[in-house]
C-alpha cells in the first residue's frame, strides 16, 4: 500500500515506519486513534534526536513536554517547534480530553508529522533524501480492518502502557553530527499556516484542551458594537473567540494571530474587543492574545500582560472575574500573632501584601535558617485567605523530607485548611493547600487529569511558594 512515509524504510527513521502508517490507516475509521499514535510517533522522533544528535543532553525530566521545551532543543528544531507542539497536545487530547478527536484534527496533526519526520529525515540521513509532499489522496477513507470500541480501548491501554518502550538505533554520534551540518542547507522550512487555519489548527486544541468547545454558541466570530475606526466613527468588529459564564456574561475574549506573527500584536485589538463586550454586558472580559504556541492572558483592571502556557477553564475565569469585587485590601487584614508573633515576620507579610496590592506577582524574601520561613508562609496564607485573595495554594521544595517537614508544620499552624503531600497522595480540588517536589510536579503536568477531567496543572493554584530557590 502506498504512503505518505514509504519514503522512511529507506531512511535511518526506518523506526518511525510502523507507527506512522498506522496512524494514516486510522485517520478516518479512527481518528482518535490516529492522533494518539502520531504523539506515540512524535515522541518516538524526539528521543531518536536526543539519542543521535550530540549537541543535545537528556534533561533530568523525561516525559515529553520537558523534552520539547529544554532550551537546547527548542534552538535545534527552530520554527519545528509549533508544530511539535501541536501533535503532542492533539495527542494528549485524544487520550483525556472529553471532546472526541475529528477526523480532519488527526489528518491535521498527521500532516504536521509529515513535516517535522521529513525535515529529520533529510538533516540526518547519510544519502540525499528527498521527501514527498503530503498527498491528502493516499490517506485510505477506510482502514483495513474495522476496529471495535473493545479493541479500540485495548489499543490505548496499549498505547498508555508502551510510552517508555522506545526502540533505540545504534549510530556513531560524530557521523550524524556530519551528516546533520551538509543537510542544513538544503532544508525547506515549514509552512505557515494563515491567520483561519492558525485557529482551527493550534487554538481550537488549547481551548478543547481547557474544556470549552470552540464550535459552541456564539464562542468564535462574535459580533460586536462599537468598534473605533480609522474615520473617528465606530462600527461592527468581530471577536475571534468569546468564552461565556453560565450567567451569560462574557468571561474572556481570545484575539488570534497566525503562528509566526508575534500574538502581542493583537493586544490593542482584544483591548477594544473587551471594551465592546463591557460596555453591553456590564462585566470586563479576561483577554488572552496568542499565535497558537505562545499564549498570553491580560486581566487588564488589575495586573500587566504575562505568558501563559495554555487558556483558563471556566471556573477558573469565572473565579478570576469574581474576585474583582469580592477581594479585601491587604492593608486591612490582621496577623495571626499565633503564628507568627516576630517582628520581621509581620513586617515581611505586610511587604508581601504591598507588593500584591500594588500590582506585582511575584515577591522573593529571605529569612535565615531558624528565622521562621515556614511560619511566615503559613500566616500570609491565612491573610491572603481571609481577605479572598487566594484559595487554593502550591507549596513546592526540592526534596520529599522537606516537603513532608512543611505539610506537618501547616497542618499545626492552619488545621482548618486541608492539606495534601502530592508525592504520597492524590491530588483533588477539596485540598487547599497542596505540597509537592519539583520533579513530582513536572511529572503530573504533562497531560494527567483530575477526578473532573481537568488537566492538571499549576493554573488552577492561586498562590505559588517556593521553598527555596537555588
Amino acid at each position: 500500500m502506498n504512503s505518505n512515509f514509504s519514503f522512511l524504510s529507506q531512511t535511518v527513521l526506518a523506526i518511525l515506519a510502523e507507527d506512522t502508517v498506522d496512524a494514516e490507516k486510522n485517520v478516518y475509521q479512527a481518528p482518535m486513534y490516529a492522533a494518539m499514535l502520531c504523539r506515540k510517533a512524535l515522541e518516538k522522533s524526539v528521543r531518536w534526536l536526543y539519542e543521535h544528535d550530540e549537541e543535545l543532553e537528556i534533561p533530568y525530566d523525561t516525559n515529553l513536554n520537558a523534552l520539547i521545551h529544554d532550551h537546547k532543543f527548542k534552538q535545534q528544531v527552530g520554527s519545528q517547534l509549533a508544530q511539535i507542539n501541536l501533535i503532542r497536545k492533539t495527542g494528549n487530547t485524544a487520550v483525556h480530553g472529553k471532546f472526541r478527536t475529528k477526523a480532519d484534527e488527526a489528518l491535521f496533526a498527521l500532516k504536521k508529522l509529515h513535516g517535522f519526520i521529513g525535515w529529520m529525515a533529510a538533516l540526518y540521513s547519510p544519502e540525499k533524501i528527498v521527501v514527498p509532499s503530503f498527498d491528502t489522496s493516499l490517506v485510505p477513507k477506510l482502514s483495513e480492518a474495522d476496529k471495535s470500541k473493545e479493541q479500540l480501548q485495548k489499543l490505548e491501554s496499549q498505547y498508555q502502557n508502551s510510552q517508555s518502550e522506545i526502540e533505540r538505533l545504534k549510530a556513531q554520534l560524530e557521523k550524524f553530527k556530519v551528516i546533520k551540518q551538509q543537510n542544513l542547507e538544503f532544508i525547506p522550512t515549514p509552512v505557515d499556516p494563515d491567520e483561519a487555519e492558525t485557529r482551527v489548527r493550534y487554538i481550537d486544541v488549547l481551548l478543547r484542551e481547557a474544556g470549552w468547545d470552540p464550535n459552541g454558541q456564539n464562542v468564535a466570530e462574535y459580533e460586536v458594537e462599537g468598534m473605533p475606526r480609522p474615520d473617528s466613527t465606530t462600527g461592527l468588529g468581530y471577536v475571534d473567540y468569546v468564552l461565556w459564564g453560565n450567567d451569560g456574561k462574557p468571561l474572556a475574549v481570545v484575539e488570534a494571530k497566525r503562528t509566526k506573527k508575534d500574538p502581542r500584536v493583537g493586544q490593542n485589538q482584544a483591548r477594544l474587543y473587551a471594551d465592546c463586550l463591557e460596555s453591553k454586558f456590564g462585566q470586563r472580559p479576561v483577554i488572552f492574545y496568542s499565535n497558537g504556541y505562545e499564549s498570553y492572558i491580560w486581566d487588564d483592571l488589575d495586573y500587566p500582560p504575562r505568558e501563559i502556557a495554555g487558556f483558563y477553564t471556566k471556573d477558573e475565569l469565572q473565579l478570576l472575574v469574581n474576585r474583582r469585587a469580592l477581594r479585601l485590601p491587604l492593608a486591612g487584614q490582621s496577623i495571626n500573632e499565633a503564628i507568627t508573633d516576630r517582628y520581621y515576620q509581620q513586617e515581611a507579610i505586610r511587604s508581601i501584601t504591598e507588593q500584591f496590592e500594588s500590582g506585582e506577582r511575584n515577591c522573593l524574601l529571605v529569612m535565615a535558617t531558624g528565622t521562621g520561613k515556614t511560619r511566615t508562609a503559613a500566616s500570609l496564607i491565612e491573610v491572603l485567605s481571609k481577605a479572598n485573595w487566594v484559595k487554593r495554594v502550591l507549596f513546592l521544595a526540592d526534596r520529599r523530607e522537606l516537603v513532608k517537614q512543611a505539610k506537618g508544620s501547616f497542618n499545626d499552624h492552619l488545621p482548618e485548611y486541608t492539606a495534601i503531600n502530592l508525592t504520597t497522595e492524590k491530588e483533588t480540588d477539596t485540598s487547599r493547600i497542596t505540597f509537592s517536589t519539583y520533579q513530582t510536579l513536572i511529572h503530573k503536568i504533562d497531560g494527567e487529569k483530575n477526578e473532573d477531567g481537568r488537566y492538571f496543572g499549576v493554573g488552577h493554584f492561586d498562590l505559588i511558594i517556593f521553598d527555596e530557590i537555588h
